[in-house]
């Protein structure tokens, strides 16, 4: 894996875990934050794929790794409203 493909993957990442953060409603953090939820994502979503046996999403290649996208954006949705259940809510400033 060359660096290039590695940027490449992080920006999928970062992507991915920012949509999945505005479909559960709840961001905790910046880029990195929804990079490293996007990675989750990804893992969670393609252990759920493989559990449950459904058909192969769309992956997009990064030179030899793929990553699942749609795996990703459903398991990190999954995972931050999980954490959103656990974590206390912020006080609103006004």
């Amino acid at each position: 894996m060359t660096v290039l493909e590695f940027l490449l993957l992080l920006l999928i990442a970062g992507i991915c875990g920012s949509l999945a953060q505005a479909v559960a409603g709840y961001s905790h953090g910046g880029c990195l934050v929804a990079i490293a939820l996007g990675f989750i994502g990804a893992l969670l979503g393609s252990w759920l794929d493989r559990a449950l046996d459904f058909p192969e999403p769309p992956v997009i290649q990064g030179g030899e790794q793929g990553f699942p996208i749609v795996l990703s954006i459903i398991g990190a949705a999954l995972f931050s409203a999980v954490l959103s259940l656990f974590t206390r809510p912020r006080p609103v400033v006004m």
